[in-house]
């Protein structure tokens, strides 16, 4: 376990679900169960299910964005305390970054893109020239640093996805997550987006945890895969072996409902 970056064990999380009587008792509805999940530093996991499976629920415990009902998280070995002061999660917003599924709502309209991508520089207590930083990670998303005083409204989805991504990897996190960062574009820019994902990893020596409903993107990204259910993970492993080999039912039904083009 020396070489695991991210560890979940006996992960689950409930929620009250709305009274539908006046007097009624609140119910319990499960969002998560059970889950373990362990993430190799420098590997590539990705996590793909039916909408409503349990990824995104997933995907805020590991990162502190949410408390579990049971359970614990570790990052680096150290023990994730959700309830904490924000203050107390310095470190593990340092270790990692996130890149959100829509461009359009991820970025505040009303900051300059410099602002926004160098907020975590701020927000952290990151020294260093902090806008000599921003431009460097702007040119190494493709964008010219110029584009620092701009504004989000003045550029494509593909260019918003691109800001998210120079935020997400400003502080220079250990691991990258993406939730669903591709679904909201058109193909062409998916691919472009993707390949630059897959060159700052690997130039930045980033962990990357990858939700995604695409089964191609995480075949050709991710060297793990787990597969998720109604809140459980029901097969996880090397994705050569659970996509090429699946062995419980659900992940061939998922992998059978990908359309395909007759040769």
């Amino acid at each position: 376990m020396s070489d695991t970056i991210l560890h979940a064990r006996g992960l689950s999380r409930t929620y009250l679900t709305p009274r539908t009587r006046g007097f009624g008792r609140a119910e319990r509805t499960a969002g998560l169960l059970d889950v373990d999940v362990s993430v190799r530093a420098g590997s590539a996991v990705g996590i793909i299910g039916e909408s409503g499976s349990g990824k995104s629920t997933l995907v805020r415990l590991l990162l502190g964005l949410d408390a579990p009902t049971a359970g614990t998280v570790e990052v680096e070995g150290r023990a994730v305390d959700a309830g904490g002061s924000a203050r107390s999660l310095h470190w593990l917003r340092r270790a990692t970054g996130i890149v959100l599924q829509d461009p359009y709502a991820s970025l505040d309209p009303r900051m300059s893109v410099g602002r926004i991508v160098g907020e975590p520089l701020w927000a952290l207590g990151i020294e260093g020239d902090r806008r000599a930083r921003v431009r460097e990670v702007l040119e190494q998303v493709g964008l010219d640093a110029d584009v620092a005083e701009r504004f989000p409204h003045e550029f494509s989805g593909g260019q918003r996805q691109r800001i998210a991504l120079a935020r997400a990897i400003v502080h220079r996190p250990r691991i990258l997550v993406g939730d669903e960062p591709l679904s909201a574009l058109d193909v062409t820019v998916r691919a472009q987006i993707l390949r630059l994902i897959a060159q700052l990893r690997a130039e930045e020596h980033m962990t990357l945890v990858l939700v995604s409903h695409d089964i191609g993107v995480v075949q050709n990204v991710c060297d793990q895969v787990v597969v998720m259910k109604d809140g459980r993970v029901v097969e996880q492993g090397p994705t050569e072996k659970v996509l090429l080999q699946p062995q419980a039912a659900y992940t061939r039904r998922l992998l059978a409902s990908v359309p395909t083009l007759p040769a």
